[in-house]
């Protein structure tokens, strides 16, 4: 350990809106709290913002998470640029993480590590701009428009159908491939009014100005007018950290977790795309506001419990507030505060103007 700024109540590993959201509760609820991120990640990948209340569509991902960050630090909270090779339960219970250039020690790990979505060979249309990663978010942007998804397995043969309730016009590009779709799914699909192209992709066209997919051409030669679409060819979950802190797995890959986010593993939580559920920034806000709720309730000095209070004694007036100093001095003086300066303004203008001299 370098300093006693490496040791936290809190450590959040990756900053997602899962990780952040969990980071803030931790901060703003009076934890020693560092979030480690090593950039990147599906929402930084959004170029707009949908489905989330109050954030308007033109804002991007990276906006989101550095309007996140900029929020977790002013309640307190640590931010750390860097990647965690490595996470492991000391003799005391406690969790040392190994980054590129840090040992950080916590009491209780969050892993918001998420997961990777397994790309197809190129060619492939400009990210954000045809290619789609996410059917409840972007299905509404192609209401009433040719739609592609990509792939050859269950997955696809469903958001195929899926995208039916949007628009009547769907194509299943198998790109040469194997269906691996069951018979079931086979004949629920072709009661389905989709065309299953089996030729591969050869070429891409796009728009000069707006640079939005317009087409793709196949080896047969044919050329088929798309606005966008989906690939849907699994994902790759980010469970080395887990795993290695003996974190049970689901079969599907993902940390197993309960309600509100508690592993197997005691003070090993797990939020976000890393875990069962849908892959929605909202709902990933939800899980980390849980799991923040979840650990300040295991970490708060009080209520005293009973059995403590006939060990120890009541509680005294020096032990009390139990928030650290330097996290009380910044709830103080934040603006949520009843006595920060956005408080103080408002007091400031509802004072009665002066008399006038005459």
């Amino acid at each position: 350990m370098s300093s006693a700024d490496d040791e936290y109540e809190i450590a959040v590993v990756g900053g997602g809106p899962a990780g952040l959201t969990t980071a803030l509760y931790g901060a703003r609820l009076g934890h020693e709290t560092v979030l480690i991120d090593r950039g990147g990640g599906r929402a930084a990948m959004m170029a707009d913002t949908h489905n989330v209340i109050g954030v308007t569509e033109e804002t991007s991902g990276n906006e989101l998470l550095q309007t996140g960050r900029e929020q977790v630090e002013s309640y307190g909270g640590t931010f750390e640029r860097g990647f965690v090779t490595d996470a492991v339960e000391t003799d005391d219970g406690r969790f040392r993480l190994s980054t590129n250039d840090a040992e950080i020690v916590a009491d209780h790990v969050v892993l918001a590590t998420g997961f990777s979505d397994e790309r197809p060979d190129p060619p492939l249309p400009r990210n954000a701009k045809g290619l789609h990663w996410c059917l409840h978010c972007d299905a509404y942007m192609f209401v009433d428009e040719p739609v592609y998804v990509m792939g050859h397995g269950e997955a696809a043969a469903h958001v195929a159908m899926i995208m039916l309730n949007m628009t009547d016009d769907v194509d299943l590009l198998t790109r040469g491939a194997e269906p691996t779709w069951s018979e079931e799914t086979d004949e629920q699909l072709r009661a389905h009014p989709i065309d299953i192209v089996h030729e591969d992709v050869t070429g891409i066209e796009n728009d000069p100005d707006s640079g939005w997919l317009e087409a793709m051409e196949f080896e047969d030669g044919s050329r088929r007018e798309y606005r966008g679409g989906f690939p849907m060819y699994g994902s790759d979950y980010n469970t080395s950290l887990a795993e290695g802190l003996g974190c049970d797995l689901t079969e599907d890959g993902e940390v197993d977790v309960d309600d509100h986010g508690r592993t197997s593993e005691d003070g090993v939580f797990a939020v976000g795309d890393v875990t069962p559920g849908h892959n929605q920034v909202p709902v990933a806000m939800g899980q980390g506001a849980k799991a923040g709720i979840a650990i300040h309730k295991s970490l708060r000095e009080f209520p005293r419990s009973t059995e403590e209070i006939e060990a120890d004694g009541p509680v005294t007036d020096d032990e009390v507030p139990a928030i650290p100093p330097n996290l009380m001095a910044t709830a103080v003086a934040h603006e949520g505060h009843a006595g920060g300066p956005r408080e103080e303004a408002a007091a400031e203008n509802t004072e009665a103007p002066a008399a006038d001299d005459d």
